[in-house]
């Protein structure tokens, strides 16, 4: 019996989204691989949070599984660390094999709706699987009331390979950053790091929150979060290991002289 492919793979799970969301029963399924998996990619950004059944899910895990794993996955034990339990690395962080990744959240907490939009928030959430969206509805419901900034919330990451995801809404800078706006990013830090603690997560993978799309200078969110964490772990004494993701070419830069990796 010959083995499915990505494209079958693919296809049936554009065919079903479509299906399930006649709104969009009108668009023609490309012939060009790029163009399908923007289009899948897409129709799973703007899927709201519900459950779908079991044959869909075993066609996503079985793709998303094998597109990362196209991509090459990192493990936290190839990466050398700058200094005791502190990593920087600059790479895809749906990619990395480790505890726990960080995903830049918004207030909704359910993951960016915008097709193919190049936020952290959409990346993480397209390669986790619908699963996610419908895990951190859950986790909202039964809070009642949006996010606050500075807090955390724990998912399992299902098609990642790593274990767990933290969430966390950093401040959104919309002119001179305040003392309020240095306390809750560093809240956030703390909020994520409280959490890995407390289930035993071995080890944390901390994107550049609030930056971007928040705007958070990057030098100060930088230096922000590398005194935060060694705050914590003086205070705590844990043996978290923690990673500083960057994917941009100046945060890598800007983390190498704080580190004092070169």
């Amino acid at each position: 019996m010959a083995a499915v492919t990505q494209t079958e793979r693919r296809l049936f799970l554009i065919r079903e989204l479509l299906r399930e969301q006649p709104q969009y029963s009108h668009i023609k399924i490309p012939a060009e691989e790029q163009a399908q998996r923007n289009l899948l990619r897409s129709l799973m950004n703007v899927r709201t949070p519900r459950p779908v059944g079991s044959e869909f899910l075993a066609v996503q895990d079985a793709y998303l599984q094998q597109e990362t794993a196209e991509k090459g996955i990192t493990n936290l034990t190839d990466l050398t660390p700058v200094t005791r339990r502190i990593y920087l690395w600059k790479g895809d962080i749906t990619t990395l094999r480790c505890g726990a990744i960080v995903n830049a959240a918004n207030s909704g907490m359910t993951g960016c709706y915008v097709p193919c939009h190049g936020c952290i928030d959409n990346a993480i959430h397209t390669y986790a699987g619908v699963q996610l969206r419908l895990a951190c509805f859950d986790l909202m419901q039964r809070q009642g009331h949006c996010e606050k900034t500075g807090q955390a919330k724990l998912t399992p990451a299902f098609n990642l390979p790593c274990q767990y995801i933290l969430h966390t809404v950093g401040p959104i800078i919309e002119g001179a950053v305040t003392g309020t706006d240095r306390r809750l990013l560093a809240a956030c830090y703390r909020a994520c790091l409280a959490l890995a603690e407390e289930y035993h997560i071995p080890s944390v993978a901390f994107c550049c929150i609030s930056t971007g799309e928040f705007h958070f200078p990057n030098r100060m969110a930088a230096e922000i979060a590398l005194n935060t964490v060694l705050e914590f772990q003086k205070q705590t004494q844990n043996s978290i290991e923690v990673i500083f993701n960057v994917f941009k070419d100046i945060d890598y830069k800007i983390y190498r002289e704080l580190l004092r990796a070169d």
